[in-house]
């Protein structure tokens, strides 16, 4: 009988406890999307770490020599200098997107506007147009890198890879700067 007492007891504290806050505990639920969008930024963080090491390092042996640096697979190094490009193509891009003539689009990728300035200057038309189409190759080179790197991405993810990488940029974009919705409408953010 003390036994049943006692268990009647410790079910009624616990039915009871659980009205009552126990543990300050917070909680974060991370959906799919977000944990996709990381793993695509953790590998371009990959992509600029070893662009870096690859400029950076030097090595020397015991007796004062470099070393020669161990080489690069080919799709890493294409990669690294994409990413490199992109990085020196970066101001001219923003400059681009605050005179209107340039937007990210919901592929990932930058589409080209029509403006006054470029329709009357064709040398600064071809310009624009000439940076766009590099960054354009350079973010599918960086992409297709981070589909083959990343196990949870198979081949022919690139396209879900893009529309990732196209909500970071649209997230990322400047206030007025055009970017395309999911659904193809293009706005200018707000």
């Amino acid at each position: 009988m003390r036994f049943l007492k006692c268990a009647v007891l410790i079910l009624s504290l616990s039915f009871f406890g659980c009205f009552k806050k126990l543990v300050g505990v917070n909680v974060t639920i991370v959906d799919q999307k977000t944990a996709l969008e990381n793993q695509v930024l953790g590998s371009f963080q990959e992509i600029n770490n070893d662009m870096m090491l690859l400029a950076s390092v030097r090595s020397v042996d015991e007796s004062g020599n470099l070393k020669a640096v161990e080489p690069v697979p080919k799709s890493k190094r294409k990669a690294i200098l994409a990413k490199q490009r992109m990085e020196f193509n970066k101001d001219d891009l923003e400059s681009f997107k605050k005179e209107g003539c340039a937007g990210e689009n919901n592929q990932g990728l930058i589409t080209f506007f029509e403006t006054e300035k470029t329709k009357k200057d064709s040398s600064y038309n071809k310009f624009v147009v000439a940076i766009i189409d590099e960054e354009n190759e350079d973010r599918i080179t960086t992409l297709k890198r981070v589909v083959a790197t990343n196990e949870a991405f198979k081949e022919g993810d690139l396209p879900k890879v893009q529309r990732i990488y196209a909500g970071l940029n649209r997230d990322n974009a400047q206030k007025g700067e055009l970017i395309q919705t999911p659904e193809g409408e293009w706005v200018k953010k707000k």
